[in-house]
Order: C-alpha cells, then structure tokens, then sequence
C-alpha cells in the first residue's frame, strides 16, 4: 500500500514510528506537510499539489494534525477524502474531537460519564457558574487549549471567581468542571484503534503539579482496565467517529468518567510504558480497513 502521513514533524516520535512500521509490513510511506500542500477544489478531478507535484496514487492518509492547524489540516484531510483516498480517522471526526464544547455535548447526550461541566463566554453571575459544577475546588479551562495549556486548578471559590474574571476579561470561552479529587492527580489513557482498547497506562502528576501530562514531568505505569473503563473508552472514541484515538478516563467516585478524546494521541509515551508495538497496531488497522473511498463523510460535514 502507498500510504501517506500528514505532519508538520517528519522527526517526531509517532511519525517516525508510524513511517517504520509501515516500512517494515512492506508499504510505502510518505510524510507531507499538509501547510505546504495546496488544492484544486474541482467537482470532477479534485487535486492536491505539494512542492510542485501533484499527489496522487496513495492508498491511505494518516493525519497527525497538531491542534494550533486543525483548520487547514482538515481542509486537506478532507480533499483526500474527496479524491477516495481512506483516512484512518476523518476529517469531521477530528475537528468534532478538537472542539472541546461539542465532543462533551456528543459524550452527554450518549450517556458517557464526564466531570459535572460548565461553560460560559462572560458569566454574569459567577457564583451560580461555580455552584454549577459543585464548588470549589474546580477546575478552569480555556477551550481552545491543549496539551495542558490553559489548565488552572483553583482551590478555594475566591481564587475560582478571580479566575474566572480574568478568562472573561480576555473574552475567552472558557470550561468550568468540577475536581475529581479520588483520581489523586492521575488519569488513565486509554490506547483505542478500531473497537478495542490496545494498550493503557496510568499518568500521575509530578509533586505540587495537578496535569498528569507526561511532557509536563508525570510518570507512567501499565495499569489493568475495569470493564466500565473499557467499555467508556471504546464508546467515547465511537462516538467521535475516530479510528484511532487516545481517551483520557479519570476514576470517580461514581465510576469512570471522560474527560478528552485525543485524535491524534502520541505513540511516545504508550510504546514506552506498555513495550508494545502500537505503530505496527495502527498499520495493521489500516491494512484491514483500508478500501479505495471507504469513508463515511467522502469530505462532507
């Protein structure tokens, strides 16, 4: 198979990872830069150009968009749609995963367990903003942040109420979510490809730090799922429509809860923690998926 990959970081881990394991299951792998790509927008003969060349010919795409491109990255994403190329997650499936506000509203209304959350762009009355979700102590988000970015635990209503303040002094959106403080700084992320969870791992905060992101100084461990924990997982990477997603599940004293779905989830950290082969997993999907036009949107939505 002649399969693409859209990234910006032809030296990054997963893309470096992805580009051997194709390598080593006989295929032919190629990274683009999906900002240097541009497009005929054609009814007949939709195209896409790069360096001077037209691409054509590819069997398969992999996006691996990073948040701060979703818009012209999907724009791509979806002139390969277009020209029936599959893609192991879709472009609607992305940018509906992306937007923060939308992929909680999708998981609430199918009934998956999430953090109690508010949302507002300039609260009028911030103390029912706060008692919305519970209390203090609670957490603050920006929407459009990522990677832990824009993230602020505030312990006490006071600090809530001049956060908030702040936020909607920057006219920013911003999520209100109640602290699950029983998770002790830890989340699960849950390795989904197709209808299974492949691999998980435990990531727990570095001391004085409440983000268990592993750039941000957290550790990792291997950790044995519950079958809620599975089923959530599964449910909610379904529910987004991606073929590949990262879910991130905190346990509650209610059971597990959802608290992201990542579509374009780093291969560095899982492959680490767990010792397996989450490349060739990922390659393997598409190996047995893979059809020419074999999407569900064909670029719609």
């Amino acid at each position: 198979m002649n399969i693409a990959i859209l990234s910006r970081g032809p030296k990054l881990y997963s893309t470096r990872r992805l580009v051997e394991a194709g390598l080593e299951r006989g295929h032919e792998m190629r990274v683009i830069n999906p900002l240097r790509c541009y497009m005929n927008i054609s009814a007949h003969k939709p195209e896409i150009h790069y360096r001077g060349e037209e691409l054509k010919g590819f069997d398969a795409v992999i996006p691996r968009i990073g948040a701060s491109i979703t818009f012209y990255g999907t724009a791509v994403l979806r002139q390969f749609e277009m020209m029936g190329v599959y893609p192991l997650s879709e472009s609607v499936a992305l940018t509906r995963s992306r937007d923060k506000l939308r992929s909680l509203q999708l998981l609430a209304r199918k009934g998956v367990g999430l953090p109690v959350t508010g949302f507002a762009h300039h609260a009028d009355d911030i103390d029912d903003l706060i008692e919305l979700v519970g209390g203090a102590p609670l957490v603050i988000k920006l929407l459009e942040g990522t990677q832990g970015k824009g993230v602020v635990l505030t312990e006490t209503k006071k600090a809530a109420e001049s956060v908030i303040d702040a936020f909607s002094g920057l006219k920013a959106n911003i999520l209100i979510q109640e602290f699950i403080k029983e998770a002790g700084g830890s989340d699960i992320r849950c390795f989904v490809i197709g209808d299974k969870v492949v691999a998980a791992m435990k990531r727990t905060a570095k001391e004085g730090e409440f983000r268990s992101n592993l750039h941000r100084g957290g550790t990792a461990e291997v950790i044995r799922l519950t079958p809620e924990e599975r089923v959530t997982a599964v449910r909610s990477a379904k529910i987004m429509g991606l073929g590949v997603a990262g879910v991130d599940v905190l346990r509650s004293s209610h059971g597990p809860v959802a608290l992201e779905v990542n579509s374009s989830p780093g291969l560095e950290g899982i492959e680490t923690a767990t010792g397996k082969n989450i490349a060739g997993m990922i390659i393997e999907y598409i190996e047995k998926n893979a059809r020419p036009g074999r999407t569900k949107t064909k670029g719609k939505g």
